[in-house]
């Protein structure tokens, strides 16, 4: 429920010149209220002379930093800070976490979330692996709270951390093609805004009734003016303006082709696709003998499906290159936990594809008498 805004900067206040502060985070900016930062953290550091408040700030071309002694330095440092308008504030302490949205209409979205934290003995370089959404997060409550999510979560997000660049501040339009009941397209906007980016996600799948639950959870959680979801096809549901980043995790078979030629003529600038099934390829080397000596790989069923799955992401990521991505292709998920764990992570370059990208692509597809639907989409290369 919404809440004053000068009472939630209060606690925010008090949380920032807290001894137990951990780290806290401000960006975004509200409706028409652009700040003089584009990004503001603060850190506790212990230097020679005493324990200090460091504060960092980011006019967008460059940081600045300065170490502030505790008392009515840091007090009037912080209460500049909170003066600024920013969108959004995340605060980490000792034993809590405060994230903070200021919504169009001038109140405070709250959430708070207990910290649990093991202890490390002083000196020891032994970390403890922590998730980049707590466990005890409210979202969890809400979207299912097992191990199992929780890992595939803490996976996804990783790979979404590892995508988008560390100063990435927003404003960052996402969209979630094939979203599903939608938990990894809650937890990516959860994650991204406690960062402090300022986020605004859609959601699309071609059910009216996964519509309906995506966006009465969205209500529920506090996010409905920021996530909101669209019933529709991946190729056709109207989603305005372009995305920056395009998700497409688990769309069944040629679900994820449609969602990659999507994101490719938006021209996103991230994308990061989940394939599942490979029905289409597999049942187009059935169809003809395979050339060469190659005929072994695709003899038995089983080892012709898998060649299907390895030989269809290798030519979507073969054709995202010659259309200005860089691609990698990592693992999504620990196998136990989906034996479909594959992550094609694109990033926009704009570079020219080479002869020689072109001509490989061409051999391949050619030898093997293959037309990927993905290539269909785009056109050949």
């Amino acid at each position: 429920m919404p809440h004053q805004l000068d009472a939630a900067l209060a606690e925010v206040r008090a949380l920032l010149l807290d001894p137990g502060l951990t780290r806290a985070v401000a960006a975004g900016r509200r409706r028409g209220q652009p700040p003089t930062v584009v990004r503001a953290e603060l850190r506790p550091v212990a230097l020679k002379s005493g324990a200090r408040l460091q504060i960092v700030t980011d006019d967008g071309a460059r940081p600045f930093t300065r170490n502030v002694p505790p008392g009515p330095e840091a007090d009037a440092a912080v209460d500049a800070l909170l003066a600024e308008p920013f969108g959004n504030w995340h605060v980490e302490t000792a034993s809590a976490t405060l994230q903070v949205r200021v919504t169009k209409r001038g109140e405070a979205q709250l959430h708070r979330v207990a910290t649990q934290r093991t202890a490390t003995p002083a000196g020891s370089h032994d970390r403890v692996r922590e998730h980049l959404l707590d466990p005890g997060d409210p979202l969890f409550a809400a979207i299912g709270g097992s191990a199992a999510k929780r890992r595939q979560v803490d996976a996804f997000l990783r790979a979404l951390a590892a995508t988008l660049p560390a100063e990435l501040t927003g404003p960052l339009r996402v969209v979630d093609l094939g979203c599903g009941n939608a938990y990894l397209s809650f937890a990516a906007y959860r994650y991204l805004a406690g960062r402090g980016i300022e986020v605004e996600l859609v959601g699309v799948d071609v059910r009216e009734d996964q519509r309906r639950r995506n966006t009465a959870l969205a209500e529920q959680l506090g996010y409905a003016d920021r996530v909101r979801f669209v019933a529709g096809s991946i190729l056709e549901a109207t989603v305005e303006p372009a995305p920056d980043l395009v998700l497409a995790l688990h769309a069944c078979d040629t679900a994820t082709d449609e969602a990659l030629a999507r994101a490719v003529r938006w021209g996103a600038r991230w994308v990061l696709a989940a394939p599942c099934c490979h029905h289409d390829l597999a049942a187009q080397l059935r169809a003809h003998p395979a050339p060469g000596p190659y005929d072994p790989l695709v003899r038995q069923g089983i080892l012709r499906e898998r060649f299907a799955d390895v030989l269809t992401d290798a030519l979507r990521a073969a054709l995202l290159r010659l259309h200005g991505y860089r691609v990698e292709v990592v693992e999504f998920v620990d196998s136990q936990h989906t034996p479909r764990n594959l992550l094609l992570r694109a990033r926009h370059t704009g570079a020219e594809p080479t002869d020689r990208l072109r001509d490989d692509y061409r051999a391949l597809v050619g030898d093997w008498r293959l037309t990927p639907r993905l290539q269909t989409l785009l056109g050949s290369p």
